[in-house]
């Protein structure tokens, strides 16, 4: 009877958990997410659009999110959640920011990345929340409060002095990384041979592969590159016993051009590795 009582007991806490567990973070698939069919497809396609524009011609990433609820956290703590994850903004630059409103709780914020928290400060962005955003909000114009509140968010970000946005198409900088190349090329064959005999081929494959990849984003902060860097380091340390036997005769072509195979996006949108601390201004309507 006690072994029943202690089953039902633990069965009752871990409903309980899960019933009060955090609000997951959607996928970034794009600088609109609407997880509330508030917008209309015309309109959240009209606000990606402006949002793209912006960022091709100034840098500076700004996302919109639409969420039911953030409880039972506080907006602030989700939405700075969301901004660590998402990561908008330029490496480095720090100019992202996140536009979040938690439509049945009445709540929103404006979550400001570091770079930006000079132009788009506490006391701004709590007026244009006040005085722009929630006024819409009470008449149930939601989208012409998001609106309206993103052309002054970016026309706050436009006459702050960024550096200039790469033309778009332009390969990133390789340079950091095709110093170190020869050097990778040595330590993926001999890590290569340690790691598969460590771990096996496959796994040791892995393992090489994802150290290179996390290197190559570490400096620089491009993913598909990195993505490419690893796949190539993978394969490397998965023949690498071969490249070995073989004296490398007739198997180039892991040289230097291997990172620089086109890395342009998919179509698909994500952050640019920006950095947030929490700066920014809630409301409620």
């Amino acid at each position: 009877m006690k072994a029943a009582k202690a089953i039902i007991l633990a069965f009752l806490l871990c409903f309980a958990s899960a019933a009060v567990a955090d609000v997951a973070v959607p996928p970034l698939t794009g600088r609109v997410v609407d997880l509330t069919a508030t917008l209309t497809p015309d309109q959240a396609a009209a606000l990606e659009q402006k949002l793209k524009d912006f960022e091709t011609r100034k840098g500076s990433q700004l996302a919109v999110l639409i969420v039911p609820t953030t409880q039972p956290e506080t907006i602030e703590q989700y939405s700075l959640r969301v901004a660590e994850l998402w990561k908008l903004g330029r490496k480095k630059v720090d100019d992202g920011v996140l536009l979040i409103v938690a439509k049945n709780d009445r709540k929103l914020r404006i979550e400001v990345g570091y770079g930006l928290e000079g132009a788009l400060n506490d006391a701004t962005s709590k007026r244009i929340i006040d005085e722009i955003i929630t006024p819409k909000f009470r008449s149930g114009d939601f989208a012409g409060g998001i609106s309206d509140g993103a052309d002054r968010i970016l026309k706050v970000i436009d006459g702050e002095p960024l550096p200039p946005p790469k033309p778009e198409g332009e390969m990133p900088d390789f340079g950091a990384i095709a110093d170190y190349f020869p050097f990778l090329f040595i330590i993926v064959l001999v890590g290569g041979g340690i790691f598969r005999a460590i771990f096996g081929r496959l796994l040791g494959s892995l393992v090489a592969g994802g150290g290179v990849a996390a290197f190559i984003w570490f400096f620089l902060g491009v993913l598909p590159v990195a993505a490419i860097g690893g796949l190539i380091a993978f394969v490397i340390t998965l023949i690498g016993d071969s490249i070995v036997t073989n004296g490398g005769g007739g198997r180039g072509g892991y040289g230097g051009g291997g990172f620089s195979s086109g890395s342009s996006s998919s179509g698909g949108f994500s952050g640019g590795g920006g950095s947030f601390g929490g700066g920014g201004a809630s409301g409620s309507w």
